[in-house]
Order: structure tokens, then sequence, then C-alpha cells
């Protein structure tokens, strides 16, 4: 296969080989039009990787990118810490690259990581599509981690969102209640991110016990933040939304309704139970305890750097696509 060319990619995206270059080396001077452009058909011609595995068969070896949306949110962090330790037992040292949840960014990281001469790339994939993904053409190793179905010529290790969700919605609606809010999530939609995939096991667990979900008691956000949980919690509350259980799509959307509820002089769990998503360390020390579902990170972290590894030394068998188990985590904010 002959070798792709920074001329090439200006061909076929229609711009100068100077502004191919400003956006493979990340300078500013392009419009984010022209840079998305551009990064699509890097993406699609593997012109960095190329490049990678030419200086890579030269002996430059020893580090893997971890691309995440955010360093700031405690799950991408301690997701990041496991993974350091994770591949530091085997010799491997992993830089860890933040996408900023975009299609651009995460374009733009992959090739980041090409040019940085990376052996392999973990990927969280939120901002691009199923077809964004299958237009990658890449002699990099690449383990897809992520929400969604993605092309099945990628490893791809998911979490179990519906049924985790079904699985905490479902402790609160045999518990008794009958009003089960749900934080973060979203109306109907077609989409398949994670708070659409969440929000679809919170209404399968109201159907498999014969119940219907009520609209009203789903609390958007604006942000999936602890403080915007906090405000849209508190505004619905206001407004005299009558509910007697929370199940909020993450830790931290579940740290701010649990504020939300003190604020307003709920008891929880007797005036209102709170489970959360994600089994965060900072849930066990809230007082009361926070129940949770435990995405189990720990088997996804094993689960991709074995795969990465094998594609790493070449093995060429069948991608896998893997799910993650959850497990129920019951504390003291549901009992």
């Amino acid at each position: 296969m002959a070798t792709v060319t920074m001329n090439d990619v200006a061909r076929v995206a229609g711009v100068s080989i100077m502004t191919v270059s400003n956006v493979v080396n990340g300078r500013p001077r392009v419009s984010a039009e022209t840079r998305l452009r551009v990064m699509d058909v890097v993406a699609e011609l593997g012109y960095e990787v190329n490049l990678s595995a030419k200086r890579l068969r030269a002996g430059r070896a020893g580090t893997v990118a971890l691309i995440v949306p955010r360093f700031d949110h405690p799950y991408f962090g301690e997701l990041a810490a496991r993974y350091v330790a994770a591949f530091g037992t085997h010799g491997i040292h992993v830089a860890v690259e933040q996408s900023g949840a975009s299609r651009e960014g995460e374009l733009s990281a992959i090739s980041h990581a090409r040019l940085q001469m990376y052996d392999g790339v973990l990927l969280s994939v939120v901002g691009q599509s199923y077809g964004d993904v299958d237009r990658l053409r890449t002699q990099v190793p690449i383990v897809l981690l992520g929400e969604q179905e993605m092309p099945p010529r990628f490893d791809h290790v998911m979490l179990a969102n519906v049924e985790g969700a079904e699985l905490a919605t479902g402790l609160l609606l045999d518990r008794g209640h009958r009003a089960v809010a749900i934080v973060g999530g979203v109306p109907s939609s077609a989409e398949t991110g994670m708070a659409e995939l969440r929000t679809q096991g919170w209404r399968k667990a109201h159907a498999d016990r014969g119940l219907v979900a009520d609209d009203k008691l789903v609390i958007a956000l604006q942000e999936q933040e602890t403080a915007d949980a906090r405000r849209q919690v508190a505004a619905a509350l206001d407004r005299g939304l009558q509910f007697d259980a929370v199940f909020a799509i993450t830790d931290q959307d579940a740290f701010g309704a649990m504020a939300a509820l003190h604020d307003a002089g709920r008891s929880i769990p007797n005036d209102v139970a709170v489970i959360g998503f994600d089994n965060l360390a900072l849930g066990e020390h809230l007082r009361p305890a926070l129940s949770t579902i435990d995405p189990s990170n720990g088997w996804a972290v094993e689960q991709s750097i074995r795969l990465l590894r094998m594609r790493m030394s070449g093995d060429e068998s069948a991608p896998e696509h893997l799910t993650a188990p959850v497990r129920l985590v019951e504390r003291s904010s549901t009992r």
C-alpha cells in the first residue's frame, strides 16, 4: 500500500498543504469547519497512522494513549488511574488525552496520538457516530470504549447502561416507590448515548412490572454535573413535582440531587430514596452513603488492556465486542 502523504490529504480535503500542516500540528490558524473537514480526511486516509507505523518499526514503543472526554470528571479520573496502574504492571506507559466529548476533539486526539507514535489507543467514543468511526483507516491498534454500538471491525468494550439503569430503578420499585424521578434522563429520543440508554432502562424497569414510567418525572439536565443536578432538582421541588425516589443516571448527578433534597428539608431515604450509577469512591463516604450501580470498571479495564495488547502483538483474530457486567451496591440512601 502506498504511503499517504500530506499532499494527498490536501487534495482530497480541497485545501493547501500548509492548512493540513496547521491542522495536524494543532495550530490555531484554521477555522473550525476547515479543521473538521481536514480531520475527516486524515481519519479516512489514515495519513498519520502510516507515518506512525513507519516510525514504530524503527523501534519507538512502550506508550499507549487513553483518550477520554475530560480530565476533571471523577468518573474518568478514577478510570484513568485504573488504566495507568494496570498498564504499569506490563511496563507500558499511558498518556491521557482529553477529547472534550466532541467529534472534532476525538478526531484530533487520534491524530495527535498517531503523531506521538503511540503503540496503541484506547478511545472513549462520545462525539463520533457509527459512520465516523467506521471511516477510520488505521494500522495503530484501537480499542473502543463507549456507550453505543460501534463498527464490528474494532474491538469494543461497553458498559451495560440499560441493564444497570433497570437494576437501579427496579430496586426502588420493588421497595414500593411509585414516583421514581430520573435525574439526568432525557425525553424519548432516537439517539443511543449514555443518558438515552439509562433512560431506556428506567422505562423498562417500570414496564417489566406492569407500570408506566411518568414522563413528568424526567428531570433533564443541561450538563451532567453535580451543580446542575442540584439546580434542576431544586427547581423541580419548587414547582411542586412530587416524587418518592430518585434514580440519578450518574453518581455525580446523585450528589447534586441529595444536596437539593437536603436544602429542601427532605430526609433521605425516609422521604426520598436515592440511587446513582458509577460507584464513585466518594459515594461510600456520604451520609447517608449512596446506593449505586457498579459498572465493573475493573473488569472493563482488564478486558480492554487484554485486547489492546493482543493487537499490539500482531494478533489478527476476530474483533471482540464485550459488555461489562453490572452489580447493585446498596447502601443507606435506599434503606
